[in-house]
C-alpha cells in the first residue's frame, strides 16, 4: 500500500434531499463520473466513497449519500445509512436546490435540511451549505445571500462549473489541518535507538506485504530517526542475542504475545501493535479498564467482537475463532459471541456485556471516537484485541510498563 491509508484521509460527506444535486456536485468536485446522475429520485441508494487527491486539501475520501428525505421501508434504511455516514465525516457539504432557496435560507431550507444541520452541530462537524443548480436561476444569486440568516449560502453549478473551485477552497479551509497530537511510537523512543518489530508470516498474513499497522509503525520509527529491525517470532531470541546494543522497545503482533514475552529479557520494554494503536486512536485507558470485565463474564453473557474492515477469514481467524476460544479457556464460561465487521456498528449496545474491537487501523479518528463514545454513553466496557490477549495471557502489566500512569488501572 503506497497511498495514504483511508483512515488518515479527510472524509468529506455530501448530504441533502433527493434531487438536490448531490451526485452531480460530487462529480463536479472530483472531476470524475464517480456516481450515477439521474432525474429519478433516490438514484443513490447507498453511500458511495472514493479515495482521491483533492487540491488544495490533499488526500481525502469523498462520500455521496442517499437523500435524507427518502420514503418507505427501504427509504428508511437508506436514510439510516446516510446518517451513519456522519460518524466518519470530517467536513460536511449540505446540498440544497438553489431554485428553492434563491438566497433565502429561512424560506428555502426544508425540515430535512435543518435536521441535518442539527446533526452537524451535535457531532461538531464543520459544514457548508452549497446551493446547487444556480445556473437555473432567472437572475444572479443575490450578493451576500444568507448574510442576514444563521446559515450562509454558497451558490454553485455542476453544469457550468461556477464556483466549483471556490467550493473546494472552502472545504479545505474547514478541514482540520493540524498534525495528530499523538504518534504511534515516535514519542516513546529517541533518535538513534533500535526498535525490534515481531511480525508473524502465516496464512493470515497478506501475501507480499505487511499489514497496515506494521507499515505505519515502521514509518513512525524511521521518522523518529531510529532504526527498525523486523523479524518473525521464531527469529526473535537469536536476533536479540546477536544485536550489538539493547533495543529501546520490542513491539509484537498480539497473536504471538506469549512466545515473544518469553523470548524477550525482562530488562527490554515490550508492547504490541494493538496496544500502541489503542493509544494512537485515543482509547487506551478505557480499553485497559474495560478488559477487566472478562474476569466477571458469566455463561450466556453476550460479547460483541468488532472489526473495522472486512476480509477473507482464515480457518483460525483471530476475531471469530482464536479470541472466543481463548476467552472460554480464560473464564471457564461459555459466553455468546456476536461478530460485526465493516462500516456498520450497532447503535444499541445494551445487549452486550463487553465490546472487543480490532486495532481500528482502517477507521478514522472520528469514527473510532463515535464507537467508543457509544459504549461509554451506555456504560458498556470497551477494549481491543491486543489488550484482551495480553490480559488473558497474564502479560498486560508488562506490556503497559512503557505507560506507567496506566498501571493503576489494573488494580
Amino acid at each position: 500500500m503506497n497511498g495514504v491509508p483511508q483512515a488518515n484521509r479527510v472524509h468529506i460527506g455530501f448530504f441533502g434531499r433527493r434531487n438536490a444535486g448531490k451526485s452531480s456536485l460530487v462529480n463536479a468536485v472530483t472531476g470524475q463520473d464517480l456516481v450515477i446522475v439521474s432525474e429519478i429520485k433516490g438514484t443513490t441508494t447507498d453511500p458511495v466513497s472514493k479515495s482521491m487527491e483533492l487540491l488544495p486539501l490533499g488526500p481525502v475520501v469523498i462520500i455521496d449519500t442517499p437523500g435524507i428525505d427518502d420514503e418507505g421501508a427501504l427509504g428508511e434504511l437508506r436514510v439510516r445509512r446516510a446518517k451513519q455516514t456522519l460518524n466518519k465525516t470530517d467536513v460536511a457539504v449540505l446540498v440544497v436546490d438553489a431554485t428553492a432557496v434563491n438566497g433565502d435560507a429561512a424560506a428555502g431550507l426544508a425540515e430535512a435540511d435543518r435536521e441535518l444541520i442539527g446533526l452537524f452541530r451535535e457531532k461538531r462537524i464543520p459544514y457548508i451549505i452549497a446551493c446547487s443548480k444556480s445556473d437555473l436561476l432567472d437572475g444572479p444569486f443575490p450578493v451576500g445571500a444568507g448574510a442576514d440568516t444563521a446559515e450562509p449560502l454558497f451558490p454553485v453549478s455542476a453544469k457550468t462549473g461556477a464556483n466549483i473551485f471556490e467550493l473546494k477552497e472552502r472545504i479545505a479551509a474547514l478541514a482540520t489541518a493540524e498534525e495528530p497530537k499523538l504518534r504511534i511510537v515516535a514519542d516513546l523512543i529517541r533518535p538513534g535507538s533500535l526498535v525490534v518489530l515481531v511480525t508473524p508470516i502465516d496464512k493470515a498474513a497478506p501475501r507480499g506485504r505487511l499489514i497496515l499497522p506494521q507499515q505505519q509503525t515502521i514509518r513512525d520509527v524511521l521518522e523518529a530517526d531510529a532504526a527498525a529491525v523486523v523479524v518473525k517470532e521464531f527469529e526473535l531470541k537469536e536476533t536479540l542475542e546477536s544485536l550489538g546494543k539493547k533495543p529501546a522497545l520490542v513491539i509484537t503482533d498480539s497473536q504471538v504475545f506469549a512466545k515473544v514475552s518469553a523470548d524477550t529479557p525482562p530488562g527490554i520494554p515490550l508492547t504490541s501493535f494493538s496496544i500502541l494503536f489503542a493509544r494512537f486512536k485515543g482509547f487506551l485507558a478505557p480499553a485497559v479498564r474495560g478488559v477487566k470485565t472478562l474476569d466477571a463474564i458469566a455463561g450466556g453473557d453476550r460479547i460483541l467482537i468488532c472489526e473495522g474492515c472486512t476480509h477473507h477469514r482464515q480457518c483460525d481467524d483471530i476475531g471469530t475463532v482464536k479470541l472466543p476460544r481463548w476467552i472460554r479457556q480464560h473464564t471457564g464460561k461459555n459466553p455468546e459471541f456476536v461478530f460485526q465487521s465493516g462500516g456498520d456498528f450497532p447503535e444499541d449496545l445494551s445487549p452486550y456485556k463487553l465490546v472487543i474491537h480490532c486495532g481500528a487501523c482502517m477507521l478514522g479518528e472520528r469514527e473510532m471516537k463515535y464507537r467508543r463514545d457509544c459504549a461509554a454513553d451506555q456504560n458498556i466496557p470497551f477494549t481491543n484485541y491486543g489488550i484482551t490477549i495480553a490480559h488473558i495471557q497474564g502479560i498486560l502489566r508488562r506490556s503497559l510498563q512503557i505507560f506507567p500512569h496506566l498501571l493503576e488501572e489494573l488494580e
